[in-house]
């Protein structure tokens, strides 16, 4: 069962913690928030580009229907 755990790639929470710390040292405490904002700003537009394609074509479908 380990051995499936390491092929597959769970990554465990030691691991996430020197990810962590890999990330801030590469990027500084100054910076770490700046590219968490661009992070969390390029979501938002994705999930808002996704919801506006699926309302595009939820319309199209009901004005096919209505003809």
């Amino acid at each position: 069962m380990i051995s499936q755990a390491i092929y597959l790639g769970f990554v465990g929470p030691w691991q996430w913690i020197i990810i962590g710390l890999a990330i801030l040292l590469l990027f500084g405490g100054k910076k770490l928030p700046e590219l968490m904002k661009g992070l969390g700003t390029g979501i938002k537009e994705f999930k808002n580009a996704t919801t506006e394609e699926e309302d595009s074509k939820d319309s199209d479908k009901t004005k096919k229907e209505d003809k």
